[in-house]
């Protein structure tokens, strides 16, 4: 836990537990639904092991997260307290959409997006049986540039190496168009019409593929330009 306060105000009792490097980001991960620790590593490419295991340690004490073992498999579940945080990370999170909208080129990552559209997936939108997308992004550092996703029932898989499945789909972007899409920023059909994004594939695969993923803040209403700083 970080250090006290000593004030009796809930929201600085509430900081001891949340406020620490990556804190809030390890319970996005498991309000994502991540209870795996190889899971959250990849919702926090950047986030050293270490630190992911002390910052887990730290919550469990809280009371935030349980640590559950079975046989050799190891899950961290959310207790009924860490469940009570889901508001507080999507406020946040819709907050950080609507007011800091700007992004350097060091916050476009193509691990975090492909994750992010990994579990952005609508399987009930997917045709049956399986489906895989190819993600191409010219710009991303060599050996992250292709990825693919597998959907098959209620699994998605997200590889960097191509898994020697048959691609439906073939989808070429910029990072920044991509994450701007994910983000609700950009419109799928605006990023189309653009040219920012293409779709290759059969054409009642390509005006569909959109609908095969659901992003969380595109619902959230942006300020008028002059309420920007």
């Amino acid at each position: 836990m970080g250090a006290p306060y000593h004030q009796f105000c809930p929201i600085s009792k509430a900081m001891e537990v949340l406020d620490e490097r990556w804190t809030i980001l390890v319970v996005r991960e498991l309000v994502m639904g991540s209870e795996r620790f190889n899971d959250m590593r990849r919702g926090l490419p950047r986030m050293s092991p270490s630190l992911l295991s002390r910052r887990l340690q730290q919550l469990e004490r809280a009371g935030i997260v349980e640590r559950r073992v079975e046989d050799k498999d190891v899950r961290y579940v959310l207790t009924e307290a860490g469940h009570d945080l889901r508001p507080v990370v999507e406020a946040v999170g819709a907050w950080g959409v609507r007011w800091i909208a700007e992004l350097g080129d060091i916050d476009l990552d193509p691990k975090l997006v492909m994750w992010e559209l990994h579990r952005s997936v609508d399987v009930s939108s997917v045709p049956p049986g399986r489906t895989v997308v190819t993600f191409r992004f010219p710009d991303a550092p060599g050996g992250q540039s292709r990825w693919w996703l597998v959907i098959r029932g209620e699994d998605v898989d997200v590889c960097d190496i191509d898994p020697g499945f048959d691609v439906a789909v073939t989808v070429t972007s910029s990072l920044r168009a991509m994450t701007s899409v994910w983000r609700g920023d950009l419109r799928w059909s605006d990023a189309l019409r653009s040219g920012s994004i293409d779709i290759q594939g059969p054409e009642s695969l390509r005006r569909a593929l959109p609908g095969w993923f659901t992003m969380y803040f595109a619902g959230v209403p942006r300020p008028e330009p002059d309420l920007v700083g």
